[in-house]
């Protein structure tokens, strides 16, 4: 089996855990707590796992200044979505949140020059016909 599929799959199947017990969280504690508690934890358990595993403590500035704001981009999307579930129904939060992959292809296309295929343009229109059916 191709490693992106299986790692793709780990990452849909812990995604959907992440965002039903962040609805839960939510709703028993501060959507902004429940995020921060969250993130807290996924740090000491990814910091683990860099210790544990033969990751290299290694960076260089480029890398740390990119993996940082990854980090502000995660936090704003961490506590979009765990102020999301409490206002508004968790499928439809997930639904349009899971639709991440559109700003990627966009971005990825406009600043890194992959090219725009007739796929990835269907993918996208079709992602954006969802991101609308949902909300009916």
């Amino acid at each position: 089996m191709n490693p992106a599929i299986l790692f793709g799959a780990g990452t849909m199947i812990a995604w959907g855990f992440w965002i039903i017990f962040g609805d839960i969280a939510s709703n028993t504690i501060d959507p902004e707590m429940a995020a921060f508690l969250s993130y807290l934890t996924a740090t000491v358990v990814t910091g683990l796992f860099v210790v544990v595993s033969d990751a290299s403590l290694a960076f260089t500035n480029r890398g740390l200044a990119f993996s940082a704001v990854a980090g502000v981009a995660a936090a704003v999307g961490v506590v979009s979505t765990f102020i999301g579930v409490t206002v508004g129904s968790t499928a439809i939060v997930s639904t349009i949140g899971g639709m991440y992959f559109v700003t990627a292809a966009v971005i990825s296309i406009a600043a890194l020059g992959e090219p725009l295929s007739l796929q990835k343009a269907a993918g996208i229109g079709l992602a954006l016909v969802a991101i609308i059916v949902i909300n009916q």
